[in-house]
This record gives C-alpha cells, sequence and structure tokens, in this order.
C-alpha cells in the first residue's frame, strides 16, 4: 500500500517560480508514487486581512494552477481546505494539548507580529495547530516541505505525539520529505532570502502569470557580483548560485552540466539565457491555466469530488479522537 503525502498551498497571491519548483512541481512527480492530498489552504489565508471577492477568484486561480503544472485530480485527492470542517474541529482538539510558549516561539509568528503589527490575532499564531490538524487528520507519513518550514511540521510531530501518548495511539507521526534541489529559490535582487511574492520589490521574484518579457527584464535586472564567471559558489557568489540553482530547475540539468554549459559566457548572456528558460516553461502552463479558467463548471467539479474524499478520509480520523478525548457520539 502507497504511503500518504500531504501538502497544500495558499491562494494568498499568485505563486512565484520558487513555489511551483519548490512545491508543485514536485508533487507532480510524487503522484506516481504515493497516496498523494493535495489542498488549498484558504483558512490560512484569513490570519491576514483580504478582500473576500479576491480570495475567491485566486482559489479558483490556483486550482486551475495546480492542475496546469500536472496535478491530476485523478490520481490524487484535491480539494479546498474550507470545504472540509474537519480541519477546524480537529485544531479546536489539538488546541487543548498546545501550549501558549509553544505558539509565541514560531519563527513566522514573531516574524508576522512584526510584519502585520496592527492584526496580531489568535488565528495567527494558532497557524501551526491549523497546519497540524490538516496533516494528521490523513493519517501523513511524509510531509514536502522546504527546509525552512521544518519547524512547523515539527509542530504536528510533537502534537501527534503529545496526543498518543495521552489518549492512546491515534496519529501517524509525519516525516518531512525535503527535495534534493529547489527547495529554496532564492530573491533575485536580494540573493539571502527566499524568493517570495510578498516582496515589494517586483524584481525580486517571477510570478507564474509574469509574461515572458516580464521574466527576462527581471533576469535580466538580477542581482550578481563584480567577478564575470558563471560558477557555484553559494558563500562568494549567491546571486549566480542562485540563477545556476534556477536554469538547472527550468532545463532538468545538474548544476555541473549548468556551470560546464556556461564557461566563459558572460553574465548578461547567462541572464537572459536563464530567463528565457523559464520563460519556456511556463508559456504552456499560462494557457493551460488560462483555458481551465474558462470552465468554472469543471473546476467546482473537481473541488466537490475532492472534498467527498477528503472528508471520507477525515471524518474517520475526527470519529476516531472524540472517542478518545471523551466526547459522546450519536
Amino acid at each position: 500500500m502507497a504511503k500518504i503525502v500531504f501538502s497544500a498551498v495558499q491562494p494568498s497571491g499568485i505563486p512565484t517560480i520558487g513555489n511551483y519548483v519548490g512545491a508543485i512541481k514536485n508533487w507532480v512527480g510524487l503522484q506516481d508514487e504515493y497516496d498523494c492530498i493535495f489542498s488549498i489552504a484558504d483558512l490560512h489565508t484569513l490570519t491576514v486581512r483580504q478582500t473576500p471577492a479576491e480570495l475567491r477568484a485566486r482559489t479558483l486561480e490556483l486550482l486551475a494552477l495546480y492542475v496546469a503544472c500536472g496535478i491530476d485530480p485523478e490520481k490524487c485527492v484535491l480539494f479546498a481546505q474550507s470545504h472540509v470542517h474537519e480541519h477546524a474541529e480537529l485544531t479546536w482538539i489539538l488546541n487543548t494539548i498546545t501550549s501558549v510558549g509553544e505558539m509565541q516561539r514560531m519563527t513566522q509568528f514573531k516574524d508576522k507580529s512584526q510584519k502585520h503589527a496592527e492584526n496580531v490575532n489568535m488565528g495567527l499564531m494558532d497557524y501551526p495547530v491549523l497546519m497540524a490538524a490538516d496533516i494528521l487528520l490523513y493519517g501523513t507519513e511524509f510531509v514536502p516541505v522546504g527546509a525552512d518550514q521544518k519547524q512547523h511540521l515539527e509542530i504536528a510531530r510533537d502534537l501527534a505525539m503529545r496526543f498518543n501518548s495521552r489518549y492512546s495511539p491515534t496519529f501517524v507521526v509525519p516525516e518531512p520529505l525535503i527535495p534534493k534541489c529547489g527547495a529554496r529559490v532564492m530573491s533575485l535582487q536580494d540573493p539571502s532570502s527566499k524568493m517570495s511574492k510578498s516582496d515589494l520589490n517586483l524584481n525580486g521574484f517571477i510570478s507564474m502569470d509574469d509574461t515572458p518579457e516580464e521574466i527576462v527584464k527581471k533576469f535580466k535586472r538580477a542581482v550578481t557580483d563584480s567577478d564575470s564567471r558563471v560558477c557555484f559558489d553559494e558563500q562568494s557568489k549567491p546571486g549566480v548560485s542562485n540563477l545556476m540553482t534556477i536554469y538547472a530547475l527550468f532545463t532538468d540539468k545538474t548544476v555541473s552540466e549548468v556551470e560546464a554549459e556556461f564557461d566563459g559566457v558572460g553574465y548578461g548572456d547567462f541572464k537572459q539565457r536563464v530567463g528565457e528558460a523559464v520563460a519556456e516553461t511556463l508559456k504552456p502552463i499560462q494557457k493551460r491555466k488560462a483555458d481551465l479558467l474558462n470552465d468554472k463548471d469543471y473546476l467546482f467539479s473537481i473541488l466537490k469530488s475532492g472534498a467527498e474524499k477528503a472528508s471520507y478520509i477525515a471524518m474517520k480520523t475526527l470519529r476516531k479522537v472524540y472517542k478518545k478525548v471523551g466526547l459522546l457520539q450519536i
């Protein structure tokens, strides 16, 4: 029997190529090897104020992007988090075994509290518990995570073990599934920071919706260094190394092959070709996404079917949990 994999992305903006190579592209390969459950984490977005109509539109856009990238709703369970009420219900139970101190120490809570000082809400603090519920509901054995996201998975593991110890074995304790390459794509303007769709500098990230012209222009403006050699050295040449990693990921080459390909090539030509490789890969994805968004009935049918499948699994877990904690069931 195949192992269970769970992962989710928030519909909080148009994903970047970092989201694509770090998450969605890897999911495509996992579908044939694991029982995959992929979610649109719309409840998580509410920790920051949203425009309701925009959130609804972005949820459908993210679903269309999933499918356009190769996520097959026939091979995996694909659904919106808010369509499966068990996520919120299990979060409440897990809250009762989570300490305030644990949540206050979370790196993301500290960072977001500083960025959104006017809106430090309980959802922002409780975000990791909802994430734990997302994972634990499905008997998840592996969670694809970037190296910087391991802290959230650790909370899920801690809560699973704590619940199992207190009430008897109930949850599978999930393990991280960290991709060998592509876990972190860095900003084109600040190679010390991860590429982010919330970056105020629009030249720092490539959106999955950027036109070929915009993509090439942003790569041409990418930070490199005063040297002119295209070689991989994350310490002394972080900008060039980041561009080489991106090119390798979008051409399915090794970094060594990229180094050999650009031996003696100047930065100008190098950056142009990286931009063209990314644009060429995104072109068919963008067309497929646009076609899917013109067939909303099909997209809603995916969400309905996915929610039914996810809810069937989630309810079985939740019933066990309710019984263990002593809630009377009818």
